[in-house]
């Protein structure tokens, strides 16, 4: 299950998109800001506090010193301050920030738009390595990648970019999830520093997901569907069996 929801997710949203067509931006930002609000809720309540517990005690389980500043935080910030330099070759994928048409000539959109594409991979990549030990984190990156699925294949389908390489993009961009859950089962360094590892994750979660929330309020306008949105979204994450 932990391989398959992240999977299907993308799956599911692609073909939405080619089905639905969707143009309704305000149903997508609805379903963004719940999404948002889902996974940084399972990463607060949830991963943070476990990380934190298991960087208390070394790989060999030794207590640490608690008098020392705890070495987690620099990880987390490492892992905010990585995506936001993929975000300088992704321009904002991972939570919907993509803009343009078929008219849009600033760039040539027939073709295969590597760093978005390599950008993406990481990321997905590195948010499935928690999963392997944090169940419940599949729930929140598949509700996380499912409006993602449906904006990404709908931006590149009126970007005019070959369909062939949206369905191509879109399977190899499904995949890096479970690929990177089972890397981190598999490979003993990955298990070896695991805690940093998941650090960095929730880095990168946090600034995804805050971001996601942030511009789902546009203009900050109160918005009560959205905050609505929200709210059920940190209810949900909270009764989830982590």
């Amino acid at each position: 299950m932990i391989y398959i929801l992240p999977l299907l997710s993308v799956i599911l949203g692609y073909v939405m998109a080619l089905i639905l067509k969707p143009t309704n931006r305000k149903n997508l930002k609805l379903l963004l800001a719940f999404s948002g609000a889902f996974l940084l809720s399972l990463t607060v309540m949830h991963l943070l506090p476990e990380v934190y517990e298991a960087s208390l005690h070394d790989h060999h389980g030794h207590d640490h010193d608690h008098s020392h500043n705890n070495p987690i935080g620099l990880y987390i910030m490492a892992g905010i301050i990585f995506q936001i330099i993929l975000e300088y070759f992704s321009k904002g994928a991972e939570h919907g920030h993509v803009h343009g048409s078929g008219h849009n000539h600033e760039h040539d959109h027939t073709k295969m738009p590597w760093l978005l594409f390599i950008s993406l991979c990481i990321h997905a990549l590195l948010e499935g390595m928690p999963v392997s030990h944090h169940h419940g984190m599949a729930w929140g990156i598949a509700i996380h990648h499912f409006p993602i699925a449906i904006i990404l294949t709908a931006f590149f389908i009126n970007s005019g970019l070959n369909k062939t390489i949206v369905m191509l993009f879109m399977l190899v961009f499904a995949f890096m999830t479970p690929l990177g859950t089972l890397l981190s089962e598999q490979l003993h360094f990955i298990e070896h520093y695991f805690t940093e590892i998941s650090a960095v994750v929730i880095g990168i979660l946090f600034h995804i997901s805050s971001t996601i929330i942030f511009e789902s309020n546009e203009g900050h306008k109160f918005n009560l569907a959205k905050l609505l949105a929200i709210i059920l979204g940190v209810i949900m994450a909270y009764f989830l069996q982590f």
